[in-house]
């Protein structure tokens, strides 16, 4: 069974170049496509990583329970029960089916190789699932160059897999939207996308209670934030903001969140996350343009954070034991402003019972009233004071009341991002 995220698995032999090959893989599925050039994309991508021959997408229709093979490699599209075959057995199970013998296996349909002339000698199918837990599709790799697929082939397909669904789920929904709904209306589509990628809830984490929103300034914006519990028990932080506003910053957003969880899902740390996906964006956007970013892992064991602050700041730590709020600053350069190939050592800090982790973007800290003063340092250390022992979902959105009573008439000029992560009082 693989597993999922950065647990020990058998990809620990994974090597740099592999893990920037996924990135890439990653960053053009980032891209806006139509169906038939993202599923193209999603054959070539997946027989280039794991150096198969042939491959082909089944789309699911649950309707019909009929499985349509839309992109194959040598074949037409057919449309067959999704109760048949290995495919099928792949929808009803949801589960890696690895056949190193396909002529041994009755499970295979010999019928395509005899329409086709190819002779199928092993097979990898795996399930495309989105993040809600949809079955969109299953993705069949044909006959491993030089042998047969493994356990390794297994775990890098499955983390593949899961960033295909997910940008398969974006392409169908964004197909279906623009059906229904007229041209001048894509952006509302886009803030919907995007809206709909962020988590709805912080993981559950021992002693910990967590919560984070964001509010763009217009339909879109460029800020994102995420929480990934890892198989270690530790917790991975990410908030961002991308230079500018509208659809533009916002794919760097959505191409960021990408390739930082399909590093952790093939094992990457801490630092090689921050590395890799900032030299990826060092060679993708434009000169003008950068992330700032906050990646870091909490470990509920040592209650201890540590982070890489990529122009990102300033970051709030609310002490408990003295009532006193500490002001961190960024710890290195905005992620794709220069490229880095080793980073100063991650910042630590000890979160004591009641201490309380504060990533907000600079849209609060820097909101204006009527007279132009801004909300600043001062506003937020004492909303955070005032509800210190309220849950954080509550405390969140008393900061978003509070920034906008102070702003009165005046426009929310720039996104607005909040996560706040509490160690329980002992």
């Amino acid at each position: 069974m693989v597993e999922s995220m950065a647990g020990q698995t058998p990809i620990t032999r994974l090597q740099t170049a592999e893990l920037q090959q996924i990135l890439e893989v990653t960053r053009k599925l980032a891209a806006p496509f139509d169906l038939r050039t993202m599923l193209t994309e999603v054959v070539d991508s997946a027989r280039t990583v794991l150096q198969a021959d042939r491959g082909s997408v089944f789309l699911y229709d649950p309707e019909a329970e009929e499985l349509e093979l839309t992109v194959a490699t040598g074949l037409e599209t057919i449309r067959l029960p999704a109760d048949q075959g290995i495919v099928g057995q792949c929808v009803q199970t949801r589960e890696i089916i690895n056949v190193p013998d396909c002529y041994a296996d009755p499970r295979f349909n010999q019928e395509f190789d005899r329409q086709s002339g190819y002779r199928t000698r092993c097979m990898l199918t795996l399930p495309l699932i989105d993040h809600d837990g949809s079955l969109v599709g299953v993705l069949q790799l044909l006959n491993k160059q030089d042998g047969v697929f493994d356990d390794e082939d297994e775990w890098v397909a499955a983390a593949l897999a899961a960033q295909c669904a997910v940008a398969l789920h974006r392409v169908q929904a964004t197909e279906r939207m623009i059906q229904t709904q007229k041209l001048d209306r894509e952006i509302s589509v886009a803030r919907e996308i995007q809206m709909s990628g962020l988590p709805k809830q912080m993981p559950r984490v021992s002693d910990y209670d967590g919560a984070g929103i964001f509010r763009p300034t217009d339909q879109t914006g460029g800020d994102l934030f995420d929480f990934v519990r890892l198989d270690s028990g530790e917790l991975f932080l990410l908030l961002g903001d991308a230079t500018g506003h509208g659809i533009g910053p916002a794919l760097s957003a959505t191409q960021l969140r990408s390739m930082v969880r399909i590093a952790l899902r093939l094992g990457a740390d801490l630092d090689q996350v921050f590395t890799h996906a900032n030299n990826q964006l060092v060679d993708d956007l434009p000169d003008d343009r950068f992330i700032t970013a906050f990646m870091g892992l909490l470990n509920p064991a040592t209650h201890m954070v540590r982070f890489h602050a990529g122009g990102q700041g300033p970051l709030l730590h609310y002490k408990a034991a003295s009532d006193e709020c500490v002001w961190h600053g960024a710890s290195t350069f905005p992620m794709g402003a220069l490229p880095q190939d080793k980073l100063e050592k991650a910042v630590r800090l000890d979160m004591a019972p009641g201490d309380l982790l504060g990533l907000i973007s600079d849209g609060i800290y820097e909101y204006e009233n009527e007279a132009g003063e801004q909300f600043g340092l001062e506003g937020v250390a004492r909303v955070i004071r005032e509800h210190r022992d309220k849950p954080m979902t509550e405390a969140v959105d008393a900061l978003l009341h509070e920034v906008r009573a102070f702003g009165g008439t005046a426009p929310q000029t720039d996104d607005i991002t909040i996560v706040l992560v509490r160690r329980q009082p002992a």
